[in-house]
């Protein structure tokens, strides 16, 4: 199992202590670091900006968002930040959601598995240095009554950039499986994961051709010290805005997903007291269950527990997001959580989980 770092949104007045949580992190080994967009700054310059002040960690795209850009926009983007940064680039997609995509985007939110499906298509076939022609339900290139013509990518980079979706409902994380080299996944248990597992499973075992290595990526929060009551207050706001706010009432899909783990009551009034802006109620009525099956809370021999358990569930990439109040605070558990993954890496293998796991309970 490698380790990720996500350093979320920029644009929030904290740019040079992202930036510089990700020259540690590269300092210290860390595989990659995946970055995100939603209204705000944009990933593209965001990534550009750090491949620029690293010198080997990975860069991901953790999410560019499928209706803010073409599908042949995107892949000119990958070209150029891969080919800038020496091959280090890896592209995650998403469709965001309904207010994002069509109050900000213009974007019908509609058919989203379809449109993701040719959207990535797409995106590979430019990739490919292959001439753009394509005929779909949602994208047709070259437009048929029009002058255009099916063009190359005059660009040079690696024609197989790692492509990954971001996926939280069944269907998606089937499609994940089927059609891209990766998982992004949020609020992973590792008590639950078997669940999700399976349902890309499924996603894989229908596809020819399917990549050597599936990675599926698990973004945690992450805060460390002795107090774990501390520890949880710290990441509590996080998961409230995702499960509370993030989204409708009728349309949140991470307030879905916490149900599908068995908190479907505590995510309804964490949801109706977001709703209401009661923002630090809405945090105080997270189960510390939850916060503790969906995070790294503790002192460096907890955190290596729970990362054990998450690398035995089967996850091959577990991203950490520092919390804290300041950059000290931040990167001191970055350091940790490398200490515990460098003792896990020290231990001999575990046995590869089950071809076919059943669904776990969430509550272990």
């Amino acid at each position: 199992m490698k380790l990720g770092l996500s350093c979320g949104f920029f644009g929030q007045g904290h740019d040079d202590e992202h930036v510089a949580l990700v020259q540690r992190a590269d300092q210290l080994g860390v595989d990659v670091v995946w970055a995100a967009e939603a209204y705000g700054p944009d990933v593209v310059s965001v990534l550009a900006w750090l491949g620029a002040r690293t010198e080997r960690i990975g860069l991901g795209a953790g999410v560019m968002q499928i209706p803010a850009r073409t599908p042949a926009a995107t892949a000119m983007a990958a070209a150029s930040l891969d080919s800038l940064t020496g091959g280090r680039f890896r592209l995650g997609l998403g469709v965001s959601g309904p207010q994002v995509s069509e109050g900000w985007h213009g974007v019908r939110f509609g058919r989203p598995l379809a449109r993701t499906r040719e959207y990535a298509d797409i995106v590979r076939l430019a990739l490919s240095h292959q001439p753009v022609a394509y005929e779909g339900e949602h994208f047709t290139l070259p437009l048929p009554d029009g002058p255009g013509k099916a063009l190359r990518l005059t660009h040079t980079h690696r024609r197989r950039i790692p492509l990954y979706l971001a996926a939280v409902g069944p269907k998606n994380l089937e499609l994940a499986g089927a059609i891209a080299d990766g998982w992004l996944g949020v609020f992973v248990a590792p008590e639950y994961y078997p669940e999700q597992r399976a349902q890309i499973e499924a996603g894989l075992a229908r596809r020819t051709g399917a990549p050597a290595h599936f990675d599926t990526s698990a973004t945690v929060a992450l805060a460390t010290g002795d107090d774990l009551e501390r520890c949880a207050r710290t990441v509590s706001p996080y998961p409230a805005l995702y499960v509370g706010g993030m989204g409708s009432r009728d349309k949140n899909f991470y307030n879905q997903l916490a149900c599908r783990m068995g908190y479907e009551k505590e995510a309804a009034r964490v949801q109706d007291l977001y709703l209401e802006k009661k923002w630090a109620e809405a945090a105080a009525a997270l189960p510390p269950q939850f916060i503790d099956d969906t995070s790294l809370l503790g002192d460096v021999d907890r955190i290596t527990e729970r990362m054990r358990r998450y690398r035995d569930a089967g996850i091959t990439t577990l991203t950490v997001s520092p919390f804290g109040k300041d950059l000290a605070e931040r990167t001191e558990s970055l350091e940790i959580a490398v200490e515990a993954h460098a003792r896990l890496e020290a231990e001999p293998p575990a046995p590869t989980p089950d071809a076919h796991p059943q669904p776990a309970d969430a509550r272990g």
